[in-house]
């Protein structure tokens, strides 16, 4: 056996595909490098990083300068800051070298009878506050150690020199080194300290910082030149007199300290330049200036030695009336720094926030923008893709398997309801859709009609046959030549093989069969009479047999699928060998096994021709060119029977396994009747020949060996007749043909007695064996010679025979309408 499969096997799949499958295979390989082969999420995510990144780039250029001005202001703000240290420190540096000024003077008066003891118990105090303003000030240095280098190197030159100046103090009471050599240290020291104060930078662009660094500088200057002014006149007043040099040296100092004091007029606010008229009016200011006026040198008069003990206290009290000054110039200049360092931060803040949060909202809105763009490109894709492999293939499924009206087909809206190119290309599918259904109904319209055409054509055909069938019959009734009736069975089976066709082209339409049995029929004669419908039927073997039987309703059905499977096991074998039909109970259903000697099927040959079978296929040129495959599946599926290939020994087997709802119980009387006269020849009831057995060959004489006396089946409604006379019991298309009128008592059997086979291995008429059965006697006697019919009457029969199929062919016949779903058809056929 051997059964092909067409193209549409390999759609098979397709067709009937129903889980949504979102993986599309791109026509061509995707490339990085291209730019339309990008992602859309990708394209999205470009375009937002682009300007991003760019807008990134601007901002982290500004904020990084706003974060560079406002580091710079914060240094400044500490440095500043650290004023206060640095200032105190200068305060007690200037107190312990005035004091020493004037220790060492009186050390140098005394000489020798010198208590150099109290002049360092009188130091001790100085120094000590000395040395802890200084540890205060490196305290309070210790955060700036990663600042600018220029103040870190002028910081060092303040260590440096407080050093010399701890060094000098030991020989302070020995007064071995002259007064210069030793105050020179702290003047030193004094002077670092103020090249310190005046270090902080607020960079460029802020003059009024820098004024105020300079106003507080200028400021501690003026102190300065009034402390060593104070320095020089309690050292003359310790040592009793004026040295040479003296003079000149306060001259110098009186003038520096009025230049300091104009420069801090000159960058100083009003309120500071008010409140310094207000200290320089003060009593104790006073004191001290009037006591200094008179060590100037007036008229000639040689300038006054000041009492050390009146001199030291009036001048004590104006540097501390120049400290607080002093103080309140710095706080001044502490406040605006920390305000613009403050002002600065605040700034960058605002800016840096602004920046991060401008980008929040623009990346927050490009990811609204971007997700909705996606989301409506993913949902386009899911319906594009469940309109391509869901709603279409079920659309086409319901107009191809539908057997009413053309459905309605409800075309789903559009997913995307946004108004922009995207809800446009959504609706574009929608209407896409809408076509390709609109196509499909309308071919589906048109298969309707086409498969109206044949349901038309095959039943206009069916009629043509059945007539010839029954022309067929009153001829081979009168036919007494074997050679004749050898030529009348081969056009019996020939027009039994165009009815099957013509049942073929129902079952292609998606109609039924107009053949139904009304009772249970034996699974036996079901099939001997699928035998009875194929040409080489001599070569169809019977191997065993269960006692079963078929549905009445189901055995035409199963009669044309047999048939099919039996045409094709030998069409697709040898001649000379045989095809073994077996049928066998298997629980509640039954397996029928066909299994031939032929050529076989490949493995995925078998393989496509098993999912055919499991799922029948939409009709089209390829299920033409395939029809027995085609056919088989689909009464398969109507009937509810599995239908599988397998590979045998040298051939095929064919399985087929019956439903339990198809068998039914064996009738309580004998419905199916026994092989007619016309199917048997002679003796085949007693007992089987014996003899040589000579396998039937297809299309050629076989040699004259006595043959295996066998059933001959000729057509498929000979075997299945019943023995009832009920007239309800037969086919439904084709009623009973009327008895010849012959005068006595009805005879027994319609179907002539034979008398053996002949050469053809076709079975013989006995003549006048009617007769014989009217008296009782079914076996053939020998008579007289058979009577040779008329030549004229066997050619008037057959004229007659093809006048009318030509009188069938032509006439104008009515169309024969396809009955709706519940109907009833033809032969009142549900």
């Amino acid at each position: 056996m051997r059964v092909g499969a067409g193209p549409s096997l390999g759609s098979v799949a397709g067709q009937h595909r129903r889980r949504f499958d979102e993986r599309v295979v791109p026509h061509r390989r995707r490339s990085p490098m291209r730019l339309r082969d990008w992602r859309m999420r990708t394209k999205l995510a470009t375009v937002l990083v682009v300007p991003s990144v760019a807008f990134l780039v601007l901002a982290g250029v500004q904020t990084s300068a706003l974060v560079g001005q406002t580091t710079v202001l914060s240094d400044f703000a500490e440095q500043v800051g650290i004023g206060r240290q640095i200032t105190t420190a200068v305060h007690r540096i200037q107190q312990e070298r005035d004091r020493t000024a004037g220790e060492l003077a009186e050390l140098r008066r005394a000489a020798g009878s010198a208590d150099r003891t109290a002049a360092i118990e009188e130091l001790e105090p100085s120094r000590a506050a000395t040395d802890q303003a200084v540890a205060d000030l490196r305290r309070a240095a210790e955060p700036l150690a990663d600042a600018d280098a220029s103040w870190r190197v002028a910081y060092s030159e303040v260590l440096e020199a407080y050093d010399r100046v701890v060094y000098i103090r030991p020989a302070v009471p020995a007064a071995v080194l002259s007064s210069d050599t030793i105050l020179s240290n702290y003047h030193r020291a004094v002077s670092a300290l103020l090249d310190l104060l005046a270090e902080p930078n607020p960079g460029q662009g802020r003059p009024a910082l820098s004024d105020a660094v300079l106003r507080y500088v200028q400021f501690a200057r003026v102190k300065e030149l009034a402390s060593r002014i104070r320095a020089e006149l309690y050292a003359a007043a310790r040592a009793g007199r004026y040295g040479s040099e003296d003079q000149v040296v306060l001259s110098d100092l009186r003038a520096q300290q009025l230049t300091a004091l104009g420069a801090f007029r000159v960058a100083a606010t009003t309120e500071q330049v008010r409140r310094y008229d207000r200290m320089s009016v003060d009593p104790a200011f006073a004191t001290a200036a009037g006591l200094e006026e008179r060590s100037l040198p007036t008229g000639g008069v040689t300038p006054a030695v000041l009492p050390a003990s009146q001199w030291w206290a009036a001048s004590e009290r104006r540097q501390e009336l120049l400290r607080q000054a002093e103080e309140s110039v710095l706080a001044d200049a502490v406040r605006q720094a920390d305000d613009a360092a403050t002002g600065q931060l605040r700034t960058t803040l605002l800016v840096a926030g602004g920046i991060v949060a401008v980008l929040l909202v623009a990346v927050l809105i490009s990811l609204l923008i971007g997700r909705s763009i996606a989301r409506s490109m993913r949902l386009l894709r899911s319906q594009a893709l469940r309109i391509a492999q869901v709603e279409l293939p079920d659309a086409l499924d319901r107009l191809r398997t539908v057997g009413g009206g053309v459905p309605h087909i409800e075309v789903a809206p559009a997913v995307v309801r946004s108004l922009d190119e995207i809800g446009e290309l959504a609706e574009a599918f929608v209407a896409v859709h809408r076509s390709a259904v609109s196509v499909a109904v309308e071919q589906a319209s048109m298969r309707r009609n086409v498969n109206a055409m044949f349901v038309n054509l095959a039943r206009r055909s069916q009629v043509l046959v059945e007539r010839q069938l029954e022309l067929l019959d009153d001829l081979e009734r009168e036919e007494n030549d074997p050679d004749q009736l050898e030529n009348l069975f081969k056009l019996d089976h020939l027009a039994a093989r165009m009815r099957r066709n013509d049942e073929s082209l129902l079952v292609l339409a998606g109609s039924e069969s107009t053949r139904r049995w009304q009772r249970p029929v034996g699974l036996g004669a079901v099939l001997l009479a699928a035998a009875a419908e194929i040409e080489q039927y001599q070569r169809v073997r019977h191997e065993s047999v269960a006692d079963l039987h078929v549905v009445g309703h189901a055995v035409g059905e199963l009669v044309h699928l047999l048939a099919e499977l039996l045409e094709n096991a030998t069409a697709f074998s040898r001649p000379d060998t045989v095809v073994s039909v077996t049928a066998r109970a298997d629980g509640a259903d039954a397996v029928i096994e066909i299994t031939d000697r032929g050529l076989g099927m490949s493995p995925t040959a078998l393989a496509e021709a098993n999912a055919v079978l499991a799922t029948p296929p939409a009709a089209d040129v390829a299920t033409v060119e395939r029809m027995g495959l085609f056919v088989v599946s689909h009464l398969a599926a109507r009937l509810g029977v599995r239908v599988g290939l397998h590979g045998g020994q040298g051939g095929l087997v064919a399985v087929l396994r019956l439903p339990g709802t198809l068998l039914a119980p064996a009738p309580t009387e004998q419905l199916d009747a026994a092989l007619p006269a016309r199917m048997l020849p002679p003796g085949y009831a007693a007992a089987p020949a014996a003899g040589a057995v000579d396998l039937p060959v297809a299309g050629r004489r076989p040699v004259a060996v006595p043959r295996q006396r066998r059933p001959l089946p000729v057509r498929a409604e000979d075997v299945l007749v019943p023995t009832t006379t009920d007239p309800a019991g037969g086919w439904w298309s084709r009623p009973a043909s009327p008895a010849s009128p012959v005068p006595g008592p009805a005879p027994s059997s319609a179907t002539p007695v034979t008398g053996g086979v002949n050469a053809r291995g076709l079975p013989t008429r006995v003549p006048m064996a009617q007769l014989a059965a009217l008296n009782g006697s079914v076996r053939p006697q020998p008579g007289p010679s058979a009577h040779d019919p008329d030549p004229d009457a066997v050619g008037g029969m057959l004229s007659r025979l093809y006048s009318g199929v030509r009188r069938a062919e032509a006439e104008d016949t009515t169309e024969i309408p396809v009955p709706p779903p519940g109907g009833r058809g033809e032969g009142g056929r549900q």
